[in-house]
């Protein structure tokens, strides 16, 4: 069975953002700091994680893509980071962490259901 994440610190968006998830076989985990991310990645190996950059806590969401993508047991996760910062520099820095793509809120739910079948097959 596949393994979503949602880490957002809002829970609206964390609901929003699973209610988007296409119909499928998954278990859908969902964490609301980076620090809480990084724990269940170790743990629970998600096959996709759909990040906010700005969260409060030790971790930001750049900070804990870097961490999940530098670790050997964790770095195979797809990263999505789901954020409303929109700058160039600010999508530079997401992929530098180790971003697999990047999603400006608001986001389009189609092209953001495109991406997770793109993703998980």
């Amino acid at each position: 069975m596949k393994r979503i994440l949602i880490v957002d610190d809002e829970e609206e968006i964390r609901k929003l953002v699973a209610a988007t998830l296409p119909k499928i076989d998954c278990e859908v985990l969902s964490a609301e700091s980076g620090e809480e991310a990084v724990k269940i990645a170790k743990n629970k190996k998600p096959d996709l994680i759909m990040m906010d950059i700005n969260m409060p806590g030790r971790y930001d969401g750049l900070q804990a893509t870097s961490l999940i993508k530098n670790d050997p047991g964790t770095r195979d996760c797809f990263i999505i980071l789901l954020t409303s910062f929109g700058a160039d520099r600010d999508k530079q820095k997401g992929f530098e962490a180790g971003a697999d793509d990047y999603f400006v809120k608001p986001f389009s739910p189609l092209e953001l259901l495109r991406k997770i079948d793109e993703i998980l097959g």
